[in-house]
């Protein structure tokens, strides 16, 4: 750990006399959720210690996602656990919507091979996913989890460290933070705390989510069923082996679980089923209206709420720890300017905003709503999706590329920066066989067409970080083709994968270096972490 990270300044002043005191620790993580030990996780990868404080002992207890998409895919391999999860997830092939007689209406289908390296849509269990982010949490010397506790105060906010004050059995305790990461939730205390409040997208509606286990043969196409009825709307899925959910917009007078569930496993069956979890939730449409003060940030759904109608909900959440996480740690430890952080709120505002609408769209779609046009709406629905390549175009990635800005350097309207870099499967120069990110590391990348020239090169000795030609990387043309599609010699990507700028095809240069170069301090050479420096493969051969 460098000097940098090693935790507060001198300047810190002293806490006033009082609760006992702790340790201090560069970065506070309230709330060990998903999304939570997601972004511990990434920040111990690159050095940066975190203390995670969770009100529960247990796995989290909350809403439990069963869906995930390839980019998600992607965040969980940077965190070091996509060999695991790829062993509780299953692919599954998309969307349907039904109608109230469960006749198809509009298919939309979701590749096995998406633009990440992964499917596009596979379903999982998410105690599952909790257990395995725990356990890489466990082998983390960088992280922290104390459980059993409750915060009761972030701040104030000032130019320094944080303050956090947390009660357990022993009483009441004070930790100072260089950063604070707000984790806990729809009834976020951290976004409270910040005067952050809920703009309101309209959306609301009370539903019962049920998951059966069972060995039945129940009828399935191995995707997701939304049934269009605005008398009894309802979702469908096959989550594991043998696990399956249901979900249904509440009525008055509820039915019991084996008549709801009646389309799917006749009322007859007598074998095996058991129902693990029968809960009632409000689905709702949020966005907090500011995600940061100073070195306080929201994450997941303290700062969004997503309806779960397209499965962004949680995916949304994972999206934010990826993009914040790179950035907090550049200013942490490698003098990154405080500039860096603005991005965030900027970049992923608008892709949350755009998952919500889409999530909301698609509920009207499929509960019709409670008003005399749903019947009207139905029809216009179904009459849309046979139009040509409608349906293709509603199956591809639900994250757009991110919109102009100081870390997405864009000039001409269709380009790939702010988009993500392919991940195909890469040779390394020792011959083993590895998904892109593995070789390329926790780091900025350059990527070329061809052999990179002397400039080129010295500016990526600048920041620190391999310049590759593609053709270096053995991989199946993807690359190649990629960036002749995009108009590009070169690429500079960022650690979450973007293209930040390009050097267009038949340029000498990237586009915009001065812009970005003064927010990573490139005027003096970074010091990557040992660990940056042992998974960059090609790093001795490109510097």
């Amino acid at each position: 750990m460098t000097a940098d990270q090693a935790g507060p300044r001198d300047t810190t002043p002293a806490p006033a006399p009082g609760p006992a005191q702790t340790d201090p620790a560069p970065v506070v993580i309230i709330g060990a959720g998903p999304v939570g030990v997601t972004a511990a996780l990434l920040l111990a990868r690159r050095g940066i210690r975190t203390v995670i404080l969770e009100r529960h002992q247990d796995l989290y207890p909350l809403p439990r996602a069963v869906a995930t998409d390839d980019e998600v895919r992607r965040i969980l391999q940077a965190a070091g656990v996509g060999e695991e999860f790829d062993a509780i997830a299953r692919p599954a092939k998309g969307l349907r919507l039904l109608d109230a007689r469960h006749r198809v209406m509009a298919e939309f289908r979701r590749s096995e091979h998406g633009h990440h390296g992964y499917p596009q849509t596979s379903m999982f269990d998410q105690p599952e996913l909790e257990r395995l982010l725990r356990d890489a949490l466990a082998r983390s010397p960088e992280c922290e989890l104390r459980g059993g506790i409750e915060v009761t105060g972030v701040g104030p906010d000032t130019t320094g460290p944080v303050r956090v004050t947390y009660r357990d059995d022993d009483g009441e305790h004070h930790l100072w933070a260089e950063a604070v990461l707000g984790c806990d939730g729809a009834g976020s205390l951290t976004r409270d705390a910040i005067g952050a409040a809920w703009e309101d997208l309209r959306f609301e509606e009370r539903w019962t989510v049920i998951d059966v286990r069972t060995k039945a043969d129940v009828r399935c196409w191995e995707g997701v069923d939304q049934v269009c009825d605005p008398h009894r709307p309802a979702t469908f899925m096959r989550v594991g082996e043998d696990r399956y959910r249901w979900e249904f917009r509440l009525q008055d007078g509820q039915q019991p679980v084996r008549e709801l569930i009646a389309p799917w496993l006749s009322p007859s069956y007598d074998g095996d089923f058991e129902v693990v979890r029968e809960t009632q939730y409000t689905f709702r449409a949020r966005v907090a209206d500011r995600w940061r003060s100073g070195r306080v940030l929201l994450l997941g759904d303290a700062a969004h709420l997503t309806p779960p109608f397209i499965g962004q909900g949680l995916c949304s959440g994972l999206r934010d720890a990826h993009n914040l996480t790179w950035k907090l740690a550049r200013v942490l430890g490698q003098g990154g300017d405080e500039r860096l952080l603005d991005t965030y709120e900027s970049e992923r505002k608008p892709h949350a905003r755009h998952a919500i609408r889409l999530a909301v769209a698609m509920g009207w779609a499929m509960t019709g709503g409670q008003d005399g046009a749903a019947a009207l709406r139905r029809r216009i629905l179904a009459a849309a999706c046979r139009i040509p390549g409608l349906s293709a175009a509603a199956g591809r990635d639900l994250s757009p590329p991110l919109a102009a800005g100081p870390l997405v350097r864009r000039r001409m309207r269709r380009s790939l920066v702010g988009t993500h870099c392919p991940q195909p499967w890469v040779v390394g120069l020792d011959g083993r066989r590895s998904r892109l990110d593995e070789l390329l590391g926790d780091t900025f990348s350059v990527l070329t067409a061809a052999e990179p020239w002397p400039s080129l090169r010295a500016l990526a000795h600048g920041l620190g970080v391999p310049a590759i030609p593609v053709t270096d990387l053995r991989d199946d043309g993807t690359l190649t083709a990629w960036l002749r599609a995009g108009r590009a010699d070169a690429v500079l990507l960022r650690p979450d994968r973007v293209v930040m700028d390009i050097v267009p095809a038949g340029g000498h240069g990237f586009t915009d270096t001065v812009a970005w170069a003064s927010l990573l301090h490139t005027t003096r050479s970074p010091h990557p972490s040992p660990r940056t420096v042992e998974k960059s493969l090609l790093r001795s051969a490109t510097r």
